[in-house]
């Protein structure tokens, strides 16, 4: 998968290492802005006792 991603990408390998850095940062904002609090208000249970 990274190496057809690697070869997919247009320029020298500088301007590829650029590309792949910005493409995951843009996946990782994506991840924490949407998909980590979806997840959080979907599958923790809002309200949990503990006993002893």
């Amino acid at each position: 998968m990274y190496a057809a991603l690697w070869r997919i990408l247009p320029g020298p390998a500088w301007l590829r290492v650029i590309i792949l850095l910005v493409l995951a940062a843009a996946v990782l904002a994506a991840l924490i802005t949407w998909v980590f609090p979806w997840a959080a208000d979907t599958f923790l249970p809002q309200e949990s006792t503990v006993e002893q």
